[in-house]
């Protein structure tokens, strides 16, 4: 989504440091104590020396793969056969989603909401998401339509596309999973205020909102949008605050593992994250849950990422690890 849609204002302070991004660099960092994950450590190193600042922090948690893990190298992924694929994927040409019986899997229990970004008959309903909504702490549009890439391949057909596959992923190991929207029902939204209530009524143990940014050319790279601990009007998210940059953390650390691509170049200073007291799909929320920025659908470089079924795969695998390691705490 771009930055000039209703829940997302521009950022005051991120751009002024903005990130010539040279090698990726990763290192292991010691175990804590007790913790059955270690600390993936990255930073993105200006070629001339300069770096944004790191002010979100400059690590995130990845889980460690081994082979007690539900996610071990050599398990079989299920893949959702998705939309646009331009190349077949090792997961994409294994097993489909296998059935996992009721009560069992590794999840089972855990509730996982899942928030594609838009809509993709949102466009035909201009008046509807216009109107205005209580964010907790001020008015915003509804919902907009969300970008695209230069092509034309709608932000709102990628999120739900990527929406499928993680779920597919999420339910094979017994994860009970709930999407905001799917396949056209509603026909628009729904509003950004009641995408998080459906978190909230599930009593979800970790909700994510799926997206893809529209900034400009040039500015490449994801990044995941942590709650601030925002406590004005009817949004409270002291609660919430540490338990979703637990989760954020170990997204951002699986995405840039499993996907290969490099935290932004223009928010976040390197580091992957970003705090935001301004998105009412967080302030509302009274659940774990954080924003994936997946890449920027107006680089081109980005774009090429975006349109491809196989890359989808790999961030919905991305996306998967980070949460599964967050649901078990390891």
């Amino acid at each position: 989504m771009s930055y000039l849609g209703p829940d997302f204002d521009p950022e005051q302070s991120e751009r002024s440091g903005r990130l010539r991004r040279g090698p990726l660099t990763i290192a292991l960092a010691v175990l804590v104590p007790g913790a059955l994950a270690g600390w993936l450590v990255y930073e993105a190193v200006g070629a001339s020396g300069g770096s944004g600042g790191a002010s979100d922090g400059a690590s995130v948690r990845s889980a460690t793969t081994t082979s007690s893990s539900p996610l071990a190298t050599e398990q079989v992924l299920p893949s959702y056969p998705g939309e646009d694929d331009k190349q077949p994927s090792a997961s994409s040409t294994s097993a489909p989603a296998r059935s996992v019986p009721a009560g069992s899997g590794p999840l089972a229990g855990k509730v996982v909401v899942i928030d594609p970004g838009h809509n993709p008959g949102n466009y035909q309903h201009t008046a509807e998401i216009n109107r205005k909504v209580n964010i907790g702490t001020n008015w915003k549009e509804c919902d907009t339509t969300g970008t695209s890439t230069n092509a034309g391949y709608s932000e709102a057909r990628f999120t739900l596309d990527v929406a499928h596959r993680l779920r597919a992923l999420l339910e094979a190991q017994g994860a009970t999973v709930k999407l905001t929207h799917d396949d056209g029902s509603p026909s628009w939204g729904p509003c950004v205020d009641e995408r998080a209530r459906i978190g909230n009524d599930a009593h979800a143990d970790a909700a994510i909102s799926i997206h893809a940014d529209g900034a400009a050319p040039g500015d490449r790279g994801f990044h995941v949008i942590l709650p601030a601990a925002v406590h004005a009007g009817a949004a409270d998210t002291r609660a919430i605050a540490g338990p979703s940059r637990d989760l954020g953390e170990r997204v951002a650390g699986n995405f840039v593992r499993v996907t290969g691509e490099a935290p932004s170049n223009y928010v976040g200073g390197g580091t992957g994250l970003v705090t935001r007291g301004d998105l009412g799909g967080l302030n509302l929320s009274t659940v774990p849950k954080v924003f994936i920025e997946c890449g920027n659908m107006r680089d081109s470089k980005d774009a090429a990422l975006l349109t491809s079924g196989a890359w989808r795969q790999k961030a919905a695998e991305g996306i998967s690890e980070g949460i599964v390691s967050f649901l078990r705490g390891s």
